[in-house]
């Protein structure tokens, strides 16, 4: 890498967080004004109703790779407290996506909250499962999604004994590093003055970390379904049980 790339990757991540601030900025004002949604990066390629066409393998029958560390930063939860968001990815297995709590994108967050509640339901039924696996749900959007904001959307999932955390951030600046730690895609639609003119746009994607908070898995709406995730999480617990039974 040149002298010059850490340069314009710093300049490129103050330019975006600049943009993230103006953008949820505006569209705060645009709620108040007419209440525009967030969007997410349209896909042609996925059709709007998904099904899985093809049979995922068995757990334990194949390896989940280690992809890399995940990023952390200080969130918001529900009650306003900021905590680092290794305290919500390490530790258990971990199932973690952005969101914007008013996307109207039935491909979108509505289609990660119905895949997070399957996926948490069946976790519930699993004693094995029960107490290794969260799921955090962690807003794209600061300026709207407040810490009570969250704590609304969060009102919907009922308790079942399996952890799901919805976290915000203070503001973009503290949003951005977040997104880069991921890789996660964000799009600004900008005006011939280079200026915000729009809501911010993503592709959806889901990531799967195992209990030392590296990314194993990273799912797109094409592969965004509770078997495969449910036996990927699987896969991760098998992983373990080697060791644990060479150290006794």
């Amino acid at each position: 890498m040149g002298s010059s790339a850490p340069r314009r990757f710093a300049e490129s991540r103050r330019t975006l967080s600049a943009l993230l601030l103006a953008a949820v900025a505006a569209a705060a004002g645009d709620v108040v004004a007419g209440g525009v949604a967030a969007a997410h990066e349209p896909d042609d390629t996925v059709p709007a109703a998904v099904t899985m066409d093809f049979v995922p393998p068995p757990a334990g029958s194949y390896a989940l790779h280690a992809i890399m560390p995940a990023p952390d930063g200080p969130v918001l939860d529900p009650d306003g407290r900021r905590l680092p968001l290794s305290r919500f990815t390490a530790g258990k297995i971990t199932l973690l996506g952005f969101i914007y709590t008013s996307c109207a994108d039935a491909r979108g967050c509505p289609l990660a909250y119905q895949v997070f509640h399957a996926v948490r339901h069946r976790v519930a039924e699993d004693a094995a499962l029960r107490d290794r696996v969260r799921l955090v749900s962690l807003s794209f959007d600061p300026a709207r999604d407040t810490p009570a904001v969250m704590r609304h959307y969060a009102a919907a999932a009922a308790p079942n004994g399996v952890e799901w955390a919805f976290l915000t951030t203070e503001r973009p600046g503290r949003l951005v590093p977040l997104l880069d730690g991921f890789g996660q895609d964000v799009r600004i639609e900008v005006d011939a003055r280079g200026r915000p003119a729009g809501p911010l746009a993503h592709v959806l994607k889901v990531f799967l970390l195992d209990e030392r908070a590296i990314v194993r898995e990273i799912y797109t709406t094409a592969y965004l379904f509770p078997e495969v995730i449910v036996n990927d999480i699987k896969t991760l617990r098998l992983e373990d049980r080697p060791a644990r039974k060479a150290i006794r």
